[in-house]
């Protein structure tokens, strides 16, 4: 029965080379015309175009010569083989080049009509058919690949769009490739229109009835266009539980601290560290910790530099910087009071007194004067005594 399936602009790309015995073509035909009739055809539903390859091409119909299925399938049953060659990557080339055009009866780009190819083949393609598959998906044609009997799967991999598994296709003989009608039938007639793969949601696609929804990964936001996602910013304000910072990484984020915290087991909140402790800081002096963070000082008697870290000894007789009356005299990092001549450092060890001079004679000048008149006297007595002989 027809199937009310989402308008598709659909060709068919059929094997016909030496290796297809005319009586399996023949089956090729039948698996074609059942094809048709299982399709919802007509000029603003499916299109349907054949090609027939071998080692040239040749378009039996294109997209815009017929609209009803008895016509399509009288084509259909006209066909004859081409026989000799396997050129799957030309058949492939041709119907980007001749056939997905507006001229043959492709619909406008902005109709969003999916352009879908269906390639029959059972041998191994004797041209590059890697790089002109991927530039035929790069514009946006989804190609299904069907192998029969002898076809290398490898190759029918290399055609086939993505999911692989919903794109190749195996038979073992052409005997039964009208199985492959019903595996078709539900891909182009399912109720999930996401299971055409021709939904158009970049990331996320969501049956919804007959019609579907787009939606998009985690950390992904649906864009106005209801179609394309656009990572969300997973740092923004109410979105993280991070304490401090919040930075973004692969859609996801991680947390960190201000310098002078470290994070936490939970990975999420901070606690300061002891920025003064031994190899965390560069003080020549003395550290200061402050609230996660740290400043320098000197020791007493040294002054802290303009680069904030270093120390320099001041000049403890500088003025101001002691408090001796008359004369600082230094000594390393500290000081001594003195006194100028005429005066004398009082106890207190800071002001000084003018000095008293005694008119008294002292104990060791009374000695001297003693001893003096002594000698004296004995001289005295000595010149008395010569005299008197």
């Amino acid at each position: 029965t027809t199937c009310k399936n989402q308008p598709l602009d659909l060709v068919f790309i059929i094997d016909s080379s030496r290796s297809v015995r005319p009586e399996e073509f023949e089956k090729v035909k039948v698996f074609l015309s059942k094809m048709i009739d299982t399709l919802d055809v007509g000029e603003r539903t499916t299109r349907v175009a054949v090609m027939n390859y071998a080692s040239t091409v040749k378009v039996e119909f294109p997209l815009r010569t017929y609209f009803d299925k008895a016509s399509m399938k009288e084509a259909v049953s006209r066909i004859e083989p081409l026989s000799a060659g396997t050129m799957t990557g030309l058949a492939i080339q041709t119907a980007v080049d001749e056939v997905f055009t507006e001229e043959m009866g492709t619909r406008p780009a902005n109709f969003n009509i999916p352009k879908v190819v269906i390639v029959v083949t059972d041998g191994r393609p004797q041209d590059q058919v890697q790089d002109v598959a991927a530039s035929a998906r790069a514009a946006g044609i989804e190609i299904y690949a069907v192998g029969v009997d002898r076809a290398d799967m490898q190759s029918l991999r290399i055609m086939a769009s993505e999911p692989l598994d919903e794109h190749v296709f195996y038979v073992e003989t052409y005997g039964v490739i009208e199985k492959l009608t019903s595996k078709f039938r539900e891909t182009f007639c399912a109720a999930n229109v996401c299971a055409l793969g021709t939904h158009g949601c970049q990331q996320v696609c969501v049956s919804d009835g007959g019609s579907y929804l787009c939606d998009c990964y985690e950390g992904y936001t649906l864009n106005p266009d209801k179609r394309t996602c656009s990572a969300v910013n997973p740092c923004a304000p109410g979105r993280h539980k991070c304490e401090q910072i919040c930075v973004r990484n692969n859609g996801s984020y991680v947390c960190e601290c201000y310098e002078g915290y470290s994070l936490n087991p939970d990975k999420k909140t901070c606690s300061a560290m002891d920025m003064c402790a031994p190899g965390r800081h560069d003080c020549a002096q003395v550290c200061l910790s402050n609230d996660g963070s740290y400043s320098c000082d000197c020791f007493e008697g040294y002054t802290l530099n303009p680069d904030k870290k270093t120390c320099s000894a001041v000049d403890m007789c500088a003025p101001g910087r002691h408090d001796c009356e008359q004369v600082c005299v230094r000594d390393d990092l500290f000081y001594t009071c003195d006194c100028y001549q005429g005066y004398t450092l009082n106890p207190d060890k800071k002001t000084c007194s003018r000095a008293v001079t005694s008119s008294l004679v002292t104990t060791e000048e009374s000695c001297k004067c003693e001893a003096i008149a002594a000698l004296q006297d004995s001289v005295t007595s000595h010149l008395e005594a010569l005299s008197a002989k």
